[in-house]
């Protein structure tokens, strides 16, 4: 179990909460964690790239030359992969990058990764209430005085979509936004900060835990 301090909306402690989440065996951790974001990644290919081969390209049906008597090398046609503007040997094909992974592995994986990301964790009361209309700078100025320096990635967990929240944080190029059901471990592992509300925290636990 870990105790995280609550910050109000003006940066103060205001409390503690508790985060408790299995998570895998020391041994094994890394190698948990490594598999879930390999599959995350891949899975978010699109595989689509193509290119050509021999049989594809345009062109290249006649024998540029006769094959002997002419001194330069036998031809049998201009689209040869030898050649400038000809197929491509074993290029990429249309392909499913689909990479599985058992869903309890998956839930171990993400618990493990959030678990380990405890020293940047910043529990904050809800401020939604803060927010009647779309304010960015607002929004900048309280992720600064909850401990986040500029410019730093931030991962802001919210239990469930505010529109205000979601308007004043859009155009911040360094905070991604996500619910706590949407958890993955790509964005926990990527963010410098993660800025988690105590509903989605408790969420997290609800949702998450075991």
């Amino acid at each position: 179990m870990v105790s995280c301090a609550v910050r109000n909306w003006e940066g103060q402690e205001v409390g503690q909460e508790n985060l408790e989440l299995r998570v895998a065996k020391e041994e094994n951790a890394a190698h948990i964690v490594h598999r879930a974001l390999v599959r995350q990644v891949n899975n978010g290919r699109q595989g689509t790239a193509s290119a050509k081969t021999r049989a594809e390209v345009r062109g290249g049906g006649r024998k540029p030359w006769r094959q002997k008597g002419t001194g330069r090398a036998r031809a049998g046609s201009i689209r040869s992969p030898l050649w400038r503007g000809g197929g491509v040997i074993f290029g990429p094909k249309p392909r499913s990058y689909e990479t599985k992974m058992n869903r309890k592995e998956r839930r171990l994986a993400l618990r493990t990764a959030y678990m380990s990301r405890v020293e940047d964790l910043i529990v904050v009361e809800e401020f939604a209430e803060q927010l009647p209309q779309p304010k960015t700078k607002e929004l900048v100025g309280a992720i600064a005085r909850w401990g986040v320096d500029p410019g730093k990635k931030v991962l802001l967990i919210l239990p469930e979509k505010s529109e205000m929240v979601y308007l004043s944080a859009r155009n911040i190029a360094w905070v991604r936004l996500i619910e706590a059901n949407q958890l993955n471990v790509y964005d926990v592992l990527n963010a410098d900060k993660i800025v988690v509300t105590k509903a989605a925290l408790a969420k997290i636990q609800e949702v998450y835990g075991e």
